[in-house]
C-alpha cells in the first residue's frame, strides 16, 4: 500500500501541469469569460427581462413565487453543469497521458532505472490506471465544484442586479449541497466505462516503438474502413454483410471515447430534462446507472481489464533494442 502511495505521488509530480494546472487555467478562463458576461449583463441591462424555459419575465414588475422557486431549483441543481468544459479537458488530458504512460519510459530509457527498483510491473501499471481513473477525475471534480460555485454566485449577483434576489431560496435547496456528492457518485460509473479505453491505450503504449497515436487511433479506424470496403465488395454477390455501425459504436467509440464523462448517456433512453423543474441530478444519476444492466457494459470492462493485464506483461518483456 505504501509503495502504491508513492507511485501515485510520482505520477502526480511528473504530470502536475496536465492534471492540475491545465484545469485550473481552463477554470480561470471560464470565470473570466462566463463570469464577466454575467457582470456585463448586470451592468448593461439594469432592470431587464429574465429568460427561463422560453418565457420572458420583466424582473422589475416582480417575479411570481412559483417561478422564483423554479429558478432557484434550476440554479442549485444545475450549477455544476457550468463546469462541463473541465470534464472535456479531463478526457483529453487522460487520453494523452495513457498514450505516453508506458512508451515514454522506454523512449527515454528511464524504464531501466525503474526496473532497478523493487517495483513490480503490476504495481507500476496499476498506479497509472489509478491515476487515470481516480486521481485525475477527483482533481477535476474538486476544481469543477469550486468553479461551478463561483459562477453560481456571479450569476445570482447578476440576477439580483435585475431585481430578483435568489440567494435565500438557493441556499435552502438540498441539491446545492448534494451536487458534489452527485459528481462523486458518477465516479464508479466513469471507471467502468473508461476501462476499455484506458486498457487499450496502455496496451498500445507498452507495445508500440513509435507512432503511438497512429497505432492507437489509426488501427480501429482502419479496421472500420476495411469492414466498410468489405461490405461494398461482398454486398454485390451476397446478403451476408458485417454490421459496421455496431463495430463503430461498440468497438471504436467504446475503445477511444470511453474517457469522455457521460458517454454512457448515448446508450439507452436517457431523459435528463424534467420539463417541470429543469435538470434533475437524481433522475440523471438513476438513469445513468441503469446502463449497467446491459451485459455489453461489463463485457467491455472485462476486455479493458484484460488489456491492462496485457500491458503489464508487455512492459516486462518489451524494450527498445
Amino acid at each position: 500500500m505504501k509503495t502504491m502511495k508513492w507511485l501515485l505521488r510520482r505520477e502526480f509530480w511528473e504530470h502536475k501541469g496536465a492534471f492540475f494546472w491545465t484545469p485550473v487555467a481552463v477554470a480561470a478562463a471560464m470565470l473570466l469569460l462566463v463570469g464577466g458576461g454575467f457582470m456585463y449583463a448586470m451592468a448593461a441591462g439594469g432592470h431587464d427581462t429574465i429568460q427561463f424555459n422560453g418565457h420572458s419575465v420583466v424582473a422589475i414588475q416582480g417575479v411570481p413565487a412559483a417561478l422564483r422557486a423554479k429558478l432557484a431549483f434550476a440554479a442549485a441543481s444545475g450549477y455544476l453543469g457550468l463546469a462541463a468544459p473541465l470534464f472535456i479537458v479531463l478526457a483529453v488530458v487522460v487520453f494523452f497521458y495513457c498514450l505516453a504512460a508506458l512508451h515514454d519510459d522506454r523512449r527515454d530509457r528511464s524504464i531501466l532505472f525503474w526496473k532497478s527498483l523493487p517495483l513490480s510491473d503490476r504495481d507500476t501499471v496499476l498506479s497509472k490506471v489509478a491515476t487515470a481513473l481516480v486521481v485525475a477525475p477527483l482533481i477535476t471534480i474538486g476544481i469543477g465544484v469550486v468553479t461551478g460555485l463561483a459562477l453560481l454566485v456571479l450569476g445570482m449577483i447578476s440576477i439580483a442586479g435585475k431585481g430578483v434576489n435568489l440567494f435565500g431560496l438557493v441556499l435552502q435547496e438540498p441539491n446545492l449541497y448534494l451536487g458534489p456528492l452527485y459528481l462523486l457518485a458518477f465516479l464508479p460509473l466513469y471507471i467502468i466505462w473508461a476501462l476499455p479505453t484506458v486498457g487499450w491505450l496502455l496496451m498500445v503504449s507498452s507495445w508500440a516503438r513509435s507512432w503511438v497515436f497512429m497505432w492507437a487511433v489509426g488501427t480501429p479506424l482502419a479496421v472500420a474502413l476495411l469492414l466498410k470496403w468489405f461490405n461494398m465488395i461482398v454486398g454485390h454477390v451476397s446478403n451476408t454483410v458485417i454490421d459496421v455501425n455496431w463495430f463503430v459504436g461498440e468497438v471504436v467509440l467504446r475503445g477511444l471515447a470511453g474517457l469522455v464523462p457521460g458517454i454512457w448517456l448515448s446508450h439507452g433512453d436517457i431523459e435528463v430534462i424534467n420539463q417541470q423543474y429543469g435538470l434533475n441530478p437524481t433522475t440523471l444519476l438513476e438513469l445513468s446507472y441503469s446502463t449497467l444492466a446491459h451485459p455489453s457494459t461489463w463485457i467491455a470492462a472485462a476486455i479493458g481489464a484484460g488489456m491492462i493485464y496485457a500491458a503489464m506483461r508487455l512492459r516486462r518483456w518489451r524494450d527498445e533494442g
